[in-house]
């Protein structure tokens, strides 16, 4: 794996680019061993062919579920999802590197560092708008991060690996468990820098309701979203 956070040089967006591409190949490679097609793969662990050529080829960084799962249909016994969980803890640290360049810099100016807010989930690489994390994920936030993502129901079904039939009844009804919260946490995170502007912009304007809301009246009246924090922002719930 390329250097880490505190080691000379630092890490730079090419080795996470270089990093994920390599986790793509090891992917394909895997995929090709157990005498799969890319198709074959996405029906097995419920994700779609596009999604699995694009982590092959670096430009998807997808959640931990989909590794889990991938690594079991595979036969991978842990490799895969070990060295995803590697390529995710080096996202972390590139954070971290960032965060602390931004603590020097204010320091100099003289500006005081703002505190650390916990827990942090750490932007990709690629993007720029800092931390961000959702305090409790309810029908609002979900709808607000499908559309900021750009899909349909079943594409985000099959992205965060859950049946369409849970995510439908997220976006209506029903509050998800912690642990499937945290794989909403996960997509967040692995968002890109235009999907997260998206998702900020959707929740930012209380009087627009998300999409698809004016069936439930009430969810579409309700003016603030669950407290969210982000990049040196708190705002309380009203």
């Amino acid at each position: 794996m390329p250097r880490r956070f505190g080691t000379e040089g630092g890490i730079t967006p090419t080795d996470i680019a270089e990093a994920r591409k390599e986790l793509g190949r090891h992917l394909a490679q895997w995929r090709a061993v157990a005498g799969l097609r890319q198709v074959d793969l996405a029906k097995l662990i419920r994700y779609s062919r596009s999604q699995i050529a694009n982590v092959e080829v670096g430009r998807d960084n997808t959640t931990r579920v989909f590794w889990r799962n991938a690594d079991a249909a595979l036969g991978a016994r842990g490799a895969l999802l070990s060295m995803s969980d590697q390529v995710r803890a080096l996202v972390q640290d590139f954070q971290a590197q960032r965060d602390h360049a931004r603590d020097q810099v204010r320091q100099q100016a003289g500006t005081p560092s703002t505190p650390p807010i916990s827990p942090v989930l750490a932007c990709p690489a690629a993007c720029a708008c800092g931390p961000a994390v959702v305090g409790r994920w309810t029908t609002r936030e979900i709808r607000a991060l499908r559309e900021a993502l750009r899909m349909s129901p079943r594409a985000f079904s099959e992205h965060l690996g859950m049946t369409i039939a849970t995510v439908s009844s997220w976006e209506h009804r029903t509050t998800p468990a912690l642990d499937e919260q945290s794989v909403l946490d996960q997509a967040l995170t692995a968002a890109d820098s235009h999907s997260k502007a998206r998702f900020w912009l959707l929740l930012d304007d209380p009087e627009g309701p998300i999409p698809g809301a004016h069936d439930h009246p009430a969810a579409a009246r309700r003016p603030t979203a669950t407290p969210i924090h982000h990049a040196n922002r708190i705002r309380p719930a009203s």
